[in-house]
This record gives C-alpha cells, structure tokens and sequence, in this order.
C-alpha cells in the first residue's frame, strides 16, 4: 500500500530551502518515492499553523521510513530544519478509521 511523507511548513531562509530542495528529489527517487504536491495550502477548515505543504509519495511505508532514516537524507536534513519551521509525518494510503474513531485514551 502506498504511503505519503507530508511536511507542512513556513520557509524562513529560502536560500538555503533551495539547496535542500535541489538534492531532496534525488534521494526520494531512489526509495521508489516521487514528490506529487508542493505549494502553499489553499485552508478552507481551521487555521493550521503551516501552510506550505509538500507531499512525497512512497510504494510502502517501508520505504517512506528507509528514505527518511537514509544516510543519504540525514545528510542533507540539517539544511531544512536550519530553513523551516514545521511538521512532518507519514501516513499510509486509504484505510479505513478504527471503530473507536481513532481516540486516544
């Protein structure tokens, strides 16, 4: 099953955003993975506190988190997080909610 990386941020020095975004492609590609939405969020429900969001597809979460954990993209982490503020997280392709909606207790 398909697995999504979604990173939402705000970009304070984009100089250095634009190096890490020149090398990032290379790096998903070889896990199998391709970037399918980068752009500012268009928000019509609450107010999330990033709005510039980018969206790499992966054929399993297996590889989402091989990817991430690579030396390859350790390597050039340090470049975004010196050139965001924000969130990532992974999440799998369509599965249906747990009966209990999903709380945590």
């Amino acid at each position: 099953m398909a697995a999504y990386v979604v990173a939402q941020m705000h970009v304070h020095d984009v100089a250095k955003y634009l190096v890490y975004a020149s090398k990032v492609g290379a790096t998903i590609a070889s896990y199998g993975g391709k970037i399918v939405a980068a752009s500012e969020a268009e928000v019509r429900e609450g107010s999330p506190s990033f709005t510039r969001t980018v969206i790499g597809e992966f054929p399993t979460a297996e590889a989402a988190r091989e990817w991430y954990e690579s030396e390859e993209y350790q390597a050039i982490l340090p470049l975004r997080l010196a050139a965001t503020t924000g969130t990532l997280f992974f999440v799998e392709g369509f599965t249906m909610p747990p009966e209990d909606g999903g709380r945590q207790e």
